[in-house]
């Protein structure tokens, strides 16, 4: 056996405490005779993934461990672990059991056989490959998302959607400032960024059924996938973030006009108060909608970091209120009668203030 490091397995976990050991184990078979580290890279899981993958590196060397704190996320905890290693070719594995990882030599044997080859990738959808137990509905959904993903790619994948794959490390590493992190689906967002067409091969293996734990596919996961095609098909001209903040916020203004219709014309109170009622609660449906979404990977937790997001998202936006009247009056006096340019350029004003300022102190203080 080689002295050198050859591979480093990257794993990013979310509450997977009752499979790390499991999963070592399997490593330390697959890759009999092959120098090899794990690196599980932990969102700070409740149930204490970090500290059981702790108690394993103490015994064996092998074992790494980033425990990240205050941020969330799949694709950027791969980026991070991809980069936190100095052997020549790192994977990526799921910390759930279902990827094969008797696929780990076969893989590295690939790279190291076809120098040109910039990443080998496990695929449910090759001749030999399965989906195990899925059921329609999850294959359907599978489906439709590779088709969607196809209109980004720049190379012809039959598993665009795989989380197993080994790439060059140097490869990587070149491509990681180009990354935008966002989502579940690494690999889409790796073969994305490249400049170039990367080299691949597909190799086939069966999903398998999950031993333990709890499935972490949501519709909010379903949806940061539709966010990463989104960001790589027009993130260069709107950013994604604020695209989604912009977007929120035209729902709120949605709500705003339902709660000013109850209260003003159902229930019979006055239009001020209406207003007032309508505000709060559109602003307090936008900000618990932007800690869903816009800022999931940073959503604040507990009563307190609740109620103090919410107090300053409304102080925010109330500013921003203010900002939007005072533009639209002053453009408007001044192009004396042109008002749905004064309004939209009042609107504009406001939203990149409302961005801007809730992404600094009601998400960013409490990274």
């Amino acid at each position: 056996m080689s002295d050198l490091l050859e591979i480093a397995v990257v794993v990013p976990t979310f509450n997977e405490r009752a499979n790390v050991a499991a999963l070592v184990a399997r490593l330390d078979a697959a890759l009999v005779g092959r120098r090899w580290e794990a690196i599980f890279v932990d969102d700070d899981s409740p149930d204490g993934t970090a500290d059981t993958a702790r108690e394993l590196g103490r015994i064996d060397a092998r074992v790494r461990v980033i425990q990240r704190i205050g941020r969330r996320g799949l694709s950027s905890a791969c980026i991070e672990g991809m980069c936190a290693t100095a052997a020549p070719v790192v994977a990526v594995i799921d910390g759930d059991l279902q990827h094969d990882e008797t696929l780990l030599p076969k893989m590295l044997d690939a790279l190291a056989g076809d120098p040109t080859l910039d990443v080998v990738i496990g695929s449910r959808f090759v001749d030999g490959g399965g989906t195990g137990d899925w059921d329609r509905d999850r294959v359907a959904k599978s489906a439709l998302a590779t088709k969607l993903s196809r209109r980004v790619l720049k190379v012809d994948l039959s598993d665009p959607m795989s989380g197993f794959f080994a790439i060059r490390a140097d490869v990587l590493r070149d491509l990681a400032p180009k990354l935008s992190g966002i989502g579940f689906k690494i690999l889409l967002d790796i073969v994305t960024a490249s400049p170039r067409p990367l080299n691949f091969a597909e190799l086939p293996y069966t999903f398998r059924v999950r031993e333990a734990g709890e499935s972490k596919l949501d519709h909010v996961v379903a949806m940061e996938y539709l966010i990463a095609l989104y960001d790589r098909m027009f993130g260069k001209l709107i950013p994604v973030r604020f695209a989604m903040f912009s977007a929120i916020g035209g729902l709120g203004a949605g709500v705003h006009l339902g709660v000013v219709w109850l209260f003003f014309r159902a229930l019979g109170a006055s239009f001020i108060a209406a207003t007032v009622v309508a505000t709060l609660v559109a602003m307090t449906f936008n900000f618990f909608l932007n800690n869903a979404l816009t800022y999931r990977d940073r959503r604040l937790k507990g009563a307190r970091a609740l109620l103090d997001g919410w107090v300053s998202f409304c102080i925010v936006c109330s500013v921003g209120a203010a900002a939007n009247v005072g533009v639209a009056a002053f453009l408007h006096d001044v192009q004396r009668g042109n008002w749905a340019v004064s309004a939209l350029a009042g609107i504009l004003v406001a939203a990149v203030w409302n961005f801007a300022l809730s992404s600094r102190f009601t998400w960013g203080r409490y990274k």
